[in-house]
């Protein structure tokens, strides 16, 4: 019997990059769908994996308050402590203009809508490609 011959390292990098990005894609879906179980709206999903190596996705959406924005922020940290995961790095959560919850491979970022239109990640990072999620996609 003859040994199976090893995947090489880059062969072995880019089947998990691929099974990660795979995840990550799943991870941006999910937390698009929990914004809008709070009536968030303008949901979309940028990938930016062939951009920049810092994180694959961002989870765009928008609220009308502060306190909606609170409910989006607090909905997405209970259902993703009940799936055992906890953001990275919460940023914003004091002011509740613009709070970004880093996951790592994804990131949430939930604004009010005039700071949203202020900053326009949409065009700052236009080359990305672009999801709009919508209720039931």
């Amino acid at each position: 019997m003859t040994a199976k011959p090893k995947a090489s390292p880059e062969k072995a990098s880019s089947v998990a990059g691929a099974r990660r990005s795979g995840w990550s894609r799943r991870l941006a879906r999910q937390l698009a769908k929990y914004t809008l179980e709070k009536k968030a709206y303008d949901v979309m999903i940028l990938d930016l994996r062939k951009l920049t190596d810092v994180t694959d996705f961002f989870v765009l959406c928008s609220a009308d308050s502060d306190t909606q924005v609170k409910a989006i922020v607090d909905h997405i940290d209970e259902k993703m402590r009940r799936r055992k995961l906890r953001p990275w790095h919460v940023e914003g959560y004091e002011n509740l203009r613009w709070v970004l919850l880093d996951f790592v491979d994804v990131v949430v970022h939930v604004f009010q809508r005039e700071t949203r239109e202020f900053y326009s990640l949409e065009t700052l990072w236009g080359d990305a490609k672009t999801e709009i999620v919508e209720d039931g996609s």
